[in-house]
């Protein structure tokens, strides 16, 4: 009886870490240009399998689901939302993140900054308007092309990891970092849209039904683990007379 109880201590284990990403993922249905996390364990199985089912190494790796969210017109000026593969690119201290969220504001300073005050990346550094601009009188074209009175300012870096998305990692605040030798590339093909955010691609409906089946099986697995020890418990008592 070890056995199945480390299996389901095991499967139970996966289960708490899915139902733990499902209620990140809820509590992310309105965040600007949020990417819906997921793994792979209550999809991997059904029926009988969703009882005293051992977890693999890969059912318990997180992914992040890049597909595009809604957008969302706001029709600020400085609301922006990408269209296609890509990131905008944060810098920090610690070296560049990585956003879908273009929710931007300009700082006392005239540079362009997320909710927390970093600054965004454009092709010449941190993107910084002029004093004399309005917020109003700024236009961004769908390259990213930074404009004030028919004169460019500046553009917006666009970067994308192609080959190696899957191997970005959460740094807080709706931002991506790499690791290791990953290495960016200009998204040349990316579309920046003025005036709108992009939603989040949670969907609650499917979040709830999967919230709903991975406690469901959560509840099988603690019924199937309390019956497996009420029947070596009575084993035991026979063999003791």
């Amino acid at each position: 009886m070890s056995k199945i109880a480390a299996i389901i201590g095991n499967s139970t284990q996966a289960l708490t870490r899915e139902f733990n990403l499902i209620t990140h993922n809820l509590a992310n249905v309105s965040t600007a240009g949020y990417k819906r996390r997921c793994n792979a364990f209550t999809k991997a199985i059904t029926g009988a399998d969703a009882v005293a089912t051992e977890a693999k190494d890969d059912d318990l790796n997180t992914a992040y689901d890049f597909s595009q969210g809604e957008f969302n017109q706001t029709g600020r000026t400085l609301d922006f939302a990408l269209a296609g593969n890509g990131f905008f690119v944060v810098e920090t201290p610690d070296g560049p993140l990585y956003t879908r969220n273009g929710m931007f504001r300009l700082d006392a300073d005239g540079k362009v900054v997320d909710s927390v005050g970093r600054t965004i990346a454009g092709k010449s550094g941190p993107i910084s308007i002029p004093s004399s601009v309005s917020p109003s009188r700024i236009t961004v074209s769908s390259d990213g092309s930074i404009t004030a009175d028919g004169v460019t300012i500046d553009k917006f870096e666009l970067v994308d990891f192609p080959e190696d998305r899957d191997k970005l990692t959460a740094a807080g605040m709706n931002c991506f970092q790499i690791t290791g030798d990953i290495k960016s590339e200009s998204s040349e093909n990316l579309i920046v849209k003025q005036g709108f955010l992009e939603s989040s691609n949670v969907k609650m409906v499917e979040e709830l039904v999967d919230m709903i089946t991975v406690s469901r099986m959560y509840e099988a697995n603690m019924k199937f683990l309390s019956a497996s020890k009420d029947t070596s418990k009575s084993l035991l008592n026979v063999a003791l007379g």
